[in-house]
């Protein structure tokens, strides 16, 4: 396989900096075989399985030393001890940092997770790293493992990091060195690496009653055009999958991922199914949900536009890399400012960016460049509901999840009490900020991916990911439900079984309202459980929670409204910066149902709720505690890192669709 060069010097993917190219692709040769007919291996049923679903919290976003990027950071964890990780066990990270290993563990172990190395350049890290292999003494190699320098990376001024994958991958994408000539070197190791990853995935499925824990194979398609953040994790219903991971380097077109994963997978009666989660749209410059089927005949527009749906059905809304809701002052979205979209914003702490408009950029993972409000879930489920009245379908009719992209091999890892398990550094690297654009410090622990299902199982949480009954938190777990429907009982809080009655009144999160039964407006029965925590770390009190409604106006512009509806601010609650400690009252479960007061039955609606916490110390707040005043780095001091944050969760949307 060769790539061809359009416009730049290098072919820099993922997240280390592009310079403006754009790649043209050609397959595997001999072409990877679709996934084959098999039967799924057998498992007991689960002995807690309940009709009205119960909520399961999770992982789906995890590198660890088989990835390019973590590897060469100095991680040498791998997926058996991500798998390890998540259930419990401590695990050593960092251990090929200059700082040293550092031991860390889960706060309470997951109910699922999947481990998504990159697809890219997974054969070429084996072969570089793997004494005796064909390519080890290879220049290529050399200079990835830090042994040689790259004459390109010294023209082009950079240093570490950069430079060693920019030589690495020279003006190509794959080396004839490392690859060979025809690629079959990678070609098969890249097989060998692949089968590896689903052995350690099969090795940590519970398959007994107790259904203590559920893992996914999949990996992350990681297109990275002009350093702008496109990348999908495919995730597979069960061990039926095709016999190569697609990556960017095969396609650099969503639309034809999209196909090869039906040709390779979806559609090959064999057992196997796939969806595609996009993630962190906020380092997309506008690019993960613009309209790419455009210039398409109409007919074939429906067609991609529905594959998109039918493919992607959640998306990730908080992970380290940022919190991917909303942003204020966007353009032509109205309603006025919404006080909590401030979150987590990690290309706003310090930087006065450009807005896209209408139009995309570039540059977001180096910190440069526009961004676009599709850049934001809320806004991109309004550009969906826009696509359906220009050609009748709606492309974006997404759930919700979080994850951490954690590139230590540790999923779930998301407390505040401990700095992003991104990379391994010393505290004072961590705080450092400067005039940087984008540091470490403007990260977060991670969120979380919640799943209302019946079981801990394969299909039951792949089937709750495909009709979207799911949530996303920004780290703790919250539970919150979500209903919608035209018969909602108001006292349906008071009632013993608040779910049963959900279901039989309404939908659940992810849902589509039925047609009216009768020309009043709807009703939303929102109930929200804060997080026990731990004996060591308590979780927070709940604030508040909200209903946040949006559409599509006569105007064209992007309307939203934000409801409180349980709950409410009160002063008292706040945190001690001084010794992060909480004070003041909070909730440890809030409900309310609401009616929409606008309702227009002649506008497509989206409605989700947001339950909020009482404030708290922010992990870079509570790292710099523990250094002495005198040792503490302008993270510390200045004012570009906030000090005080407040957790959150979010539910899948509800629809309604006008007649």
């Amino acid at each position: 396989m060769r790539l061809v060069r359009r416009s730049c010097l290098a072919a820099l993917a993922l997240a280390v900096a592009g310079c403006g190219f754009e790649l043209e692709t050609a397959p595997w040769s001999p072409r990877p075989e679709p996934a084959r007919p098999a039967a799924v291996a057998p498992r007991e049923p689960c002995a807690l399985h309940v009709a009205e679903r119960q909520a399961f919290f999770g992982d789906l976003h995890v590198h660890t030393a088989v990835s390019m990027d973590a590897n060469a950071l100095g991680t040498t964890t791998g997926p058996d001890d991500a798998y390890r990780f998540a259930r419990g066990e401590a695990i050593d990270v960092g251990s090929g940092n200059p700082g040293g290993p550092r031991k860390v563990r889960i706060d309470r172990p997951l109910d699922f997770a999947a481990v998504t190395d990159h697809a890219e350049w997974m054969a070429e890290v084996s072969l570089c790293t793997s004494p005796g292999s064909a390519s080890y003494e290879s220049e290529g190699c050399q200079i990835y493992r830090g042994e040689k320098n790259s004459w390109l990376a010294r023209v082009l001024g950079l240093r570490g990091f950069r430079a060693r994958l920019l030589g690495f991958f020279g003006p190509g994408g794959r080396r004839d060195d490392v690859c060979g000539e025809d690629d079959a070197r990678c070609r098969a190791a890249l097989a060998s690496v692949w089968q590896a990853n689903q052995a350690a995935t099969e090795r940590w499925y519970d398959r007994t009653s107790a259904c203590r824990f559920t893992t996914f194979h999949g990996w992350e398609y990681s297109h990275s055009p002009r350093s702008t953040k496109v990348h999908r994790n495919v995730i597979l219903r069960n061990e039926i999958v095709p016999e190569l991971p697609i990556s960017s380097l095969e396609t650099t077109v969503e639309m034809s991922l999209r196909r090869q994963l039906l040709a390779q997978c979806n559609d090959t009666g064999s057992g196997c199914e796939a969806i595609a989660i996009p993630h962190n749209p906020n380092l997309s410059n506008g690019q993960l949900f613009r309209v790419e089927y455009a210039d398409l005949p109409p007919e074939r527009q429906r067609e991609e536009a529905a594959l998109r749906a039918r493919l992607e059905p959640i998306v990730e809304m908080m992970q380290i890399k940022g919190e991917s809701e909303c942003r204020n002052g966007m353009y032509q979205v109205v309603g006025g400012p919404d006080e909590l979209c401030d979150f987590e914003k990690s290309r706003d702490m310090g930087q006065d960016l450009e807005d896209c408009g209408e139009g995309a950029g570039s540059g977001a993972q180096r910190g440069e460049g526009c961004t676009s409000r599709t850049d934001y879930v809320r806004y991109a489920l309004l550009e969906g509901l826009r696509e359906k009245e220009r050609i009748g379908t709606n492309p974006y009719p997404f759930g919700f999840i979080g994850s951490t992209d954690t590139h230590m091999s540790a999923p779930g890892g998301t407390s505040e009490a401990q700095p992003p398990n991104q990379y391994a550094s010393s505290p004072q690297a961590l705080l450092t900020v400067g005039d940087a654009p984008r540091t470490t410090a403007f990260s977060n622990p991670g969120g979380l991916a919640g799943v209302f299902a019946e079981e801990n199982s394969r299909d039951a949480l792949f089937d709750a990911m495909k009709r979207r009954e799911t949530f996303a938190t920004s780290g703790p777990r919250i539970v919150p439900r979500f209903f919608g429907g035209w018969d909602l009982d108001d006292g349906l809080c008071g009632q013993p079984d608040f779910a049963r009655a959900g279901y039989d009144a309404g939908v659940p999160m992810g849902g589509d309202l039925p047609p009216p039964s009768h020309s009043g407006p709807p009703s939303f029965a929102v109930s929200a459980l804060a997080d026990p925590g731990t004996e060591d770390e308590p979780g927070g009190l709940l604030q508040r929670i909200q209903i946040v409604k949006g559409w599509v106006g006569e105007d064209g512009q992007f309307h939203q409204e934000v409801h409180d509806v349980a709950g409410g601010v009160d002063p008292a609650a706040t945190v001690d910066p001084a010794t992060c400690a909480p004070q003041g009252p909070g909730a440890s479960s809030l409900c309310a149902v609401w009616t929409d007061p606008g309702f227009d039955p002649e506008r497509d609606a989206i409605y989700y709720a947001r339950i909020v916490e009482n404030p708290s110390c922010r992990w870079s707040a509570r790292l710099c505690l523990t250094l002495p005043p005198a040792e503490r780095p302008d993270g510390c001091t200045g004012d570009r890192l906030p000090k005080v944050i407040q957790e959150r969760a979010w539910t899948s949307p509800i629809w309604y669709a006008a007649p």
